[in-house]
Order: C-alpha cells, then sequence, then structure tokens
C-alpha cells in the first residue's frame, strides 16, 4: 500500500502543526452572555448524524442548562480537531476515539470523556454502481492497483483504509489517497478520481439514495462487523486534555452531563422527533430520508446508550492502530486504557439522571 508521505505523526511533526494553527483565529464565532462556568469551544471533525447527541445538546440547551457556554465549531477532520485541541484553540473535541493516544503520544495528554458509538461508522467503503454492476469491483480484493479515497493522511478513514485492504491481503497493491472531508471524498468518486472511498453511513446512504453508489463493505452489519472486528470498538468519542481535566473539572463535568442528557433524549423519542430537532441546523446538506434511515440504523445498533467505553473495547481500537499501521505496539504500551480514557464524568452524570 503506497502510505501518505506525512507517515505517523511525530511529536515535532505535529508541534509544528499546532504551533502554525495556535496562528489563526475562529471565523464567526458568535457572542455570548457571561456564564457561571464561562465559554468552551467545542470542535466536531466533521457534519455527520454520528454526532447526534452533540447537535441534540447544542439544540436543547443542555450546555447552558449546567452553566456552561459552548461554541461549536465544524473543525473539518479528525487530524485538524486533534491540532486545535493541542493548540488551545477548543477546549473539547469530537472525532475518532484513536486520537486521545495519538495525542498523548505526541507529547499532549487527552483523554477520552464521553463514548458516542460502539462501531466505527466511518469504516464502511463504498464504489460507483457501474463498477460494481460491470462486475469490475464486487468486493475490497478488486481494489487492488486502484485508488481509495480517505479524508487526511494518519486520520481515522485512512486508518481504516489501510486496516481492511491489509485485511484483504491487498495492502501494497491500493493507493490511499486524501481528499479532505467528507463531501470531497464523495464527489471524487462520483466524478471516478477513485474507484472507492471509505464513507460513514450518511454518504453511503447518500449515493445509494441518489442512484450511483453501492457499497462492498458494510460495517453496520452485525455480521461484517463482528468478522472484522470480534465485538465493540470506539468510533467516535468526545476528549479533552488531561490539563483541562485537572484544572477545570467542573466544566469538563458540566460538558459531559449535557451529552449523557443529549443521548437520553436520543434513547427516548423516536427517529422524526430527533430528526426535526437537528436536522435544520445541522444536517441540510444531507437528503433528509438518509438521514432518518441512518438514524434509524444508528439508534437500533450503533450508538452507544450509556456512553460508556469499555477496557475491552479501548483495546480493539489500539490493535487497529498498531502493528504499524499508525503506531508500533511498543509506541502503544504507553497508552493503556488507564492513560486515555476517564468515564468518571459519564458515571456521575448518570448516576445524578
Amino acid at each position: 500500500m503506497q502510505r501518505s508521505q506525512t507517515g505517523a505523526f511525530s511529536r515535532r511533526q505535529f508541534l509544528a502543526s499546532t504551533a502554525a494553527i495556535a496562528g489563526t483565529s475562529l471565523i464567526g464565532a458568535p457572542a455570548f452572555a457571561q456564564a457561571k462556568l464561562g465559554k468552551a469551544v467545542f470542535g466536531l471533525g466533521s457534519i455527520d448524524p454520528f454526532f447526534s447527541a452533540a447537535y441534540v445538546a447544542f439544540k436543547k440547551g443542555y450546555f447552558g442548562e449546567g452553566g456552561l457556554e459552548v461554541e461549536y465549531l465544524n473543525s473539518q477532520s479528525g487530524p485538524r480537531t486533534m491540532q486545535m485541541l493541542a493548540a488551545g484553540q477548543i477546549q473539547f473535541g469530537a472525532t475518532a476515539a484513536t486520537a486521545a493516544p495519538a495525542l498523548t503520544l505526541a507529547g499532549k495528554p487527552a483523554s477520552l470523556i464521553f463514548g458516542f458509538d460502539r462501531k466505527l461508522t466511518y469504516a464502511n467503503v463504498i464504489v460507483r454502481r457501474e463498477d460494481y454492476e460491470s462486475g469490475k469491483i464486487k468486493s475490497l480484493k478488486d481494489l487492488a492497483g486502484k485508488r481509495v479515497g480517505a479524508t487526511q493522511p494518519q486520520s481515522v478513514t485512512w486508518l481504516m483504509a489501510v486496516y481492511l485492504m491489509q485485511q484483504a491481503g491487498i495492502a501494497d497493491k491500493v493507493d490511499v489517497r486524501p481528499l479532505g472531508d467528507l463531501a470531497t471524498m464523495l464527489g471524487a468518486l462520483k466524478t471516478g478520481s477513485v474507484s472507492a472511498s471509505m464513507a460513514t453511513m450518511s454518504m453511503m446512504e447518500q449515493a445509494k439514495a441518489e442512484g450511483w453508489g453501492v457499497p462492498i463493505f458494510d460495517a453496520t452489519t452485525e455480521a461484517a462487523w463482528n468478522e472484522f472486528m470480534g465485538g465493540d470498538v470506539p468510533g467516535i468519542a468526545a476528549l479533552t486534555l488531561q490539563d483541562t481535566i485537572q484544572k477545570r473539572p467542573e466544566v469538563v463535568q458540566a460538558f459531559v452531563t449535557a451529552l449523557v442528557k443529549a443521548q437520553n433524549f436520543i434513547t427516548d423519542h423516536s427517529v422524526q422527533e430527533i430528526t426535526d430537532t437537528i436536522y435544520d441546523d445541522y444536517l441540510n446538506a444531507f437528503p433528509r430520508p438518509a438521514i432518518e434511515k441512518t438514524l434509524t440504523i444508528y439508534k437500533d445498533t450503533v450508538f452507544l446508550k450509556d456512553n460508556i467505553i469499555t477496557p475491552a473495547a479501548y483495546d480493539r481500537m489500539i490493535s487497529i492502530m498498531g502493528d504499524d499501521r499508525q503506531f508500533s505496539n511498543e509506541e502503544l504500551k504507553r497508552v493503556p486504557y488507564a492513560q486515555c480514557v476517564d468515564m468518571s464524568f459519564v458515571e456521575r452524570a448518570r448516576k445524578a439522571a
């Protein structure tokens, strides 16, 4: 497999990138009144219904109920979310759960504080219908000698592309191309710039609804998931720097409590009610039927109802990151569950609910 020239994040490369991004400013930041716990910026790594708990928390005012004013920011990708968190531009991030061990190994200790899901919902692979129906690409093995789209080098979509191609035995025959954001990935596949693309559930449903896309690997099905993963794996999680946990635990608690309230809303309400709550403000770039179908599947089989990331789930994630796909196994021994996961805030929020 042709790896990006950037390779895995080194400490020097990572800190250089965070220094560069620290010089930028947030654009279009709304003004807020004073809150008793102050303000915080929450960066979400893309736009997708797997962030529904965050969208609900914003829309229902749950952050404010806890005395915290939280600004929403689309941070556009996992690597950018990590960089902004390390640079102090955002206090909380929601992106791939792999970000916490990656940040910690880069010299910015971080912890996962809230789990959104139990499956990597971005581990799907889609191709053009014409290539599928002609027999040109029917399975992952058929991607040998072809280009596959991902977001950024070292992002979780890139990592899962590497992992799946290795599982299919074609790792050295596939060119994984970093394309930017999710919308760009769809466009590149549709126009033929790549032969396949990693995809979230909503991307997959949109391509199917428009009639031109077909999945050749659907990670949302239990059979496919268990064959490749063997059990729960945290996909999306909220995280913060350990420095924030130590210095502002009351802020972290208010933040997590709001997300727990949002998850309870999702659990207790219908897909139509959830969509009514968040679609117009956060997900209107997608067709509404695709969002409703995606949320139906997420609510039934993907969303983590208790928001607890377990040691076993974390260890499965670490195994995907290891074997030199993203880090060496020796490096990953330095970021065990106890180092990079703090579920105490979720546990307190659920006891108080």
